[in-house]
């Protein structure tokens, strides 16, 4: 994706690459909403912005040398407040346009970090308020149908088995099993060498089943009894999971077939690889796990990103109040009709 004759943009897009170490994914979506605003920027000024839509907008076209970079760095918060109408109107979430804003603020502090702006003309603008929505969870009876789902006696089952046990025994993103590397297992401490957003290491525990899964797999694939005793060479080396030709599995391969074995386990519902790690977190902190360890689990960078989980948690502590307490069981009318009654006898 260029970004014609903004060198300012694509140098951005470096930075976020080589100093941050944002994945190539994350920098993908940088540049797709850095696109799509510079799509804006084209838009003739005597335009009603406020009626446009992203579908409706001017492709972008190659510009004087130093146009647009000029463009840029003379916005204003008007105009930025006139591109969120135009994210409006496109019907866009309010997650995604918070994320699209995300993004210029991001580039804007770039650019007056590099000496470029004086201010950031995004500086006045709030985020706008988003709903606030639950993760989906599934229970454990259906966690424990999802992973039986798969036919371990064969090669690829015994992989898709090894994928899903070791999203659910360890919280992992998709794009973080994908990047699993043969050497990134630790056998004997059941553990996993994850590196998370921003290319961040952090050692996550493997659970027991999840091991065996892994285990069962590579001996599978590999022909070889043990990974640490002598294996194959390329048993001992690459990527764990790999498709039919040996090479890397893709995230979409691995979203495809979890809709398999979602029908064969006869769970309905929009679940993503994302349920588990979600359904991870919550049945750890039902389980009394203490936030501040499933936050390092997760790769969390912020504690309020791990908190939305104690909202599920508080919600089926509620149902299990509502359960067992008695005077929770009886209905209000009948609480007030008793209250009524004992303040009449009291008199």
């Amino acid at each position: 994706m260029t970004m014609l004759d903004t060198p300012i943009v694509e140098r951005f897009l470096e930075y976020l690459d080589s100093q941050r170490g944002f994945s190539a994914h994350t920098v993908r979506c940088y540049a797709a909403d850095l696109l799509q605003f510079l799509q804006f920027l084209a838009v003739p000024p005597t335009a009603d912005l406020g009626a446009q839509t992203i579908a409706k907008l001017t492709p972008l076209q190659p510009a004087a040398p130093g146009a647009m970079e000029q463009r840029i760095l003379a916005v204003t918060p008007v105009e930025v407040r006139s591109y969120l109408a135009v994210l409006r109107n496109s019907s866009y979430s309010k997650a995604t346009v918070a994320r699209k804003l995300a993004s210029l603020r991001s580039f804007y502090k770039y650019l007056v970090r590099g000496s470029m702006l004086e201010a950031s003309p995004l500086s006045v603008i709030r985020t706008p308020r988003q709903d606030r929505r639950l993760p989906a969870c599934l229970d454990i009876p259906q966690v424990n149908a999802l992973l039986e789902a798969p036919d371990a006696s064969t090669l690829l089952g015994a992989r898709d088995k090894a994928i899903l046990e070791t999203i659910y025994s360890s919280g992992l993103r998709i794009s973080e099993v994908v990047a699993l590397n043969v050497e990134d297992l630790d056998e004997f401490a059941e553990a996993l060498r994850i590196r998370g957003k921003g290319k961040k290491e952090r050692l996550v525990p493997l659970g027991r089943k999840a091991a065996e899964a892994i285990a069962a797999y590579l001996r599978m694939r590999d022909g070889s009894t043990s990974l640490t005793a002598g294996g194959s060479a390329a048993g001992r080396h690459g990527a764990i999971f790999v498709n039919k030709a040996g090479r890397r599995l893709s995230d979409r391969s691995i979203r495809r077939k979890l809709v398999r074995y979602l029908q064969a386990a006869g769970i309905d519902g929009h679940v993503s690889p994302h349920t588990l790690r979600h359904s991870f977190a919550t049945h750890m902190l039902n389980a009394g796990a203490d936030l501040r360890s499933v936050q390092e689990i997760l790769g969390h960078a912020s504690l309020s990103t791990t908190q939305i989980y104690t909202h599920l948690t508080t919600r089926r502590l509620k149902e299990v109040y509502d359960r067992a307490h008695p005077l929770a069981r009886q209905p209000a009318v009948r609480q007030a009709h008793h209250s009524a009654h004992a303040t009449a006898g009291s008199h």
